[in-house]
């Protein structure tokens, strides 16, 4: 497997053309997922008189510096991006990729600076919200402010089995696990529920600085899986060949399938 990787077709459902600053959020093709809660014509309101703008960015460019003081909220709407943190000497640790429908930023306290950097893998869209958008959120409707804490405590539930694979699974497990988490997520995402494969535009280098692995470590693991027909990667996609055989390695808990969520 080489070390890049192909940019991703669109994800099932969506225009060709990127999502322009006039699509409101009743036009939003995400919202016909099952993958999403549906919300009332006032919440959906809610969330359109709060939108700023629509923000279309290239791949592998900081969408959110660490330190930044001012950052926005953001609302993933297209293409991938990642979370992490990175020490003086430049070792970066990832700390969660991010899918269509993510809220981005609610972890920086109001007024203080970013405590980690977001960085897109692909092409992706974003809906743009100030951070006063919380207040508004919480004031003006108590049922979306519980959806944005549901979203808060999802997303630290995505870091906590990151930790727990870098702290006790081994190589071959973290990597089994991530590949099926991954692959769920994004297949949710899709019409056809991932049967054709799903957009992987991770390369080596993004799964070992998520898993705290080295680039040899993740290459040979990835291959001697690979050899044993449990997955794929083929063209920038992620195919899954033997989901029950990786599911029993990667010793996950339940069966990796994300959960309905609220969309903001």
């Amino acid at each position: 497997m080489p070390t890049s990787a192909v940019s991703p077709a669109p994800e099932a459902g969506w225009p060709d053309q990127a999502p322009a600053a006039a699509m409101r959020c009743t036009e939003c093709p995400l919202r016909t997922l099952p993958l999403f809660v549906e919300h009332t014509p006032e919440e959906l309101e809610l969330v359109q008189s709060l939108k700023r703008r629509a923000l279309r960015v290239e791949a592998n460019e900081t969408l959110i510096h660490e330190g930044q003081t001012d950052a926005p909220l953001y609302t993933l709407l297209q293409g991938w991006a990642f979370r992490y943190k990175t020490l003086s000497d430049g070792r970066r640790q990832i700390l969660s990729f991010l899918l269509a429908g993510d809220f981005i930023g609610v972890q920086q306290k109001m007024g203080d600076a970013a405590a980690h950097g977001v960085d897109t893998l692909t092409p992706a869209s974003f809906c743009v919200f100030q951070r006063d958008a919380l207040w508004e959120i919480h004031r003006r409707s108590p049922t979306m402010g519980f959806n944005v804490t549901w979203l808060t405590a999802h997303e630290e539930s995505l870091v906590d089995d990151t930790l727990l694979s870098v702290g006790r699974r081994s190589a071959e497990e973290r990597i089994a696990s991530t590949l099926i988490l991954l692959f769920k997520r994004a297949a949710a995402l899709q019409q056809d529920k991932g049967a054709g494969g799903v957009a992987f535009p991770l390369t080596q280098q993004h799964i070992a600085d998520a898993l705290g692995l080295s680039l040899v470590h993740t290459n040979k693991t990835l291959r001697k899986l690979e050899k044993r027909g449990l997955h794929q990667i083929k063209d920038g996609r992620l195919f899954l060949r033997d989901v029950k055989a990786l599911a029993r390695l990667a010793d996950l808990y339940g069966d990796g399938n994300p959960p309905q969520r609220p969309l903001v």
